[in-house]
């Protein structure tokens, strides 16, 4: 897939995130990469058969003080990254855009302050 239809199906998925979040989304950026660099596989420990679909860098929003945007402030970064994303997918067009939306929604929740477990038990549906 052309990577701007990627970033096409990546700006709807963000686009429909509902209301009630988009409203509290501040000083976010959301960036496609092919795949994760070698710094995000070294940070993230990655073995060399693992791979991310999405990564979140920054300051969750829980974490944010009174204090945070005064002066230079860099947003935050989501990156979606393409080829893991359609491995994934197997290059079927629904299924790619279905992962694209759970990276969306698994990346942003990391914005709103859940750590990995935590993100993983609501998708899983369990509460502990």
């Amino acid at each position: 897939m052309e990577r701007i239809e990627f970033e096409k199906i990546v700006a709807r998925a963000v686009r429909d995130v509902p209301e009630k979040f988009q409203t509290k989304i501040k000083n976010v950026a959301f960036l496609v990469e092919d795949e994760p660099s070698a710094q995000i596989r070294r940070r993230e420990e990655l073995e060399e058969d693992e791979t991310l679909l999405g990564y979140y860098q920054g300051v969750p929003n829980t974490a944010r003080g009174d204090y945070y945007g005064i002066g230079e402030t860099l947003p935050d970064t989501i990156i979606i990254f393409q080829k893991p994303i359609e491995e994934e997918a197997r290059g079927d067009l629904a299924k790619i855009k279905k992962v694209v939306e759970e990276t969306v929604w698994h990346e942003l929740a990391h914005y709103f302050g859940m750590d990995e477990n935590a993100v993983r038990r609501r998708e899983n549906g369990t509460s502990i």
